[in-house]
């Protein structure tokens, strides 16, 4: 065997061995049904994230309390889905806390890098609309302990539904990217799903302009 086949075959090896680990770590992030990934039952939060240990954290990000629960039953898709509030750990049913405004839901996640840029942007926006939308963060990963440090980090103060399983994504048919929004009419229907991201408030305003004609 010579010394190139040798080094060759090393290369190969080398990268067969970063392929595989790739494959674990995605393996290992919750699929957003609520089922099995991997060897891992998808989970709204981490053991470690008790109310004590989230107790500071959730101090620091100061976010504001999670929409009420209205009579109206809300969008048909979210029925039965319930989550928790970020800002003191209080179970949310999402259908209800959404309903009877336009909504305009945000799906992200702490190590998701366009969402640190997006996330400003959507709390401009919402300064900007005031009560006339409501904008709502939802956090896609189990480690809400490092969702409310990164909002603290970002100074961004929006409700924020904790949803480790990803069950809000699966149940409206969001495709499986990061960031996404979700722009819901009044009377709960789907306006439209974006599956890019933001970095202005403007460009928000103009995508939901245009969802709601």
């Amino acid at each position: 065997m010579t010394t190139s086949t040798r080094w060759t075959l090393l290369v190969l090896a080398v990268v067969a061995a970063l392929i595989a680990a790739f494959v674990v770590s995605l393996d290992d992030i919750p699929s957003g049904t609520g089922g099995e990934s991997g060897t891992h039952a998808a989970r709204t939060h981490r053991e470690a994230d008790t109310p004590d240990a989230l107790a500071g954290p959730r101090k620091l990000a100061d976010l504001p309390p999670c929409p009420l629960a209205a009579d109206d039953p809300g969008p048909t898709e979210l029925r039965g889905i319930v989550v928790e509030c970020a800002a003191d750990g209080a179970n949310v049913d999402v259908a209800r806390a959404l309903a009877g405004r336009p909504v305009v839901l945000n799906l992200w996640a702490y190590w998701c890098g366009p969402c640190t840029e997006e996330l400003p942007a959507m709390a401009d926006y919402q300064r900007r609309v005031g009560p006339d939308v409501s904008v709502v963060t939802v956090h896609q990963d189990e480690n809400e302990t490092a969702a409310l440090l990164r909002l603290a980090e970002l100074g961004v103060r929006l409700p924020t539904l904790q949803d480790g399983q990803r069950k809000i994504a699966a149940a409206l048919g969001v495709p499986n990217v990061m960031p996404a929004t979700v722009i819901l009419r009044a009377d709960g229907t789907v306006a439209k799903i974006l599956p890019q991201a933001f970095t202005t408030a403007d460009e928000i305003a103009i995508a939901v302009k245009n969802a709601v004609q």
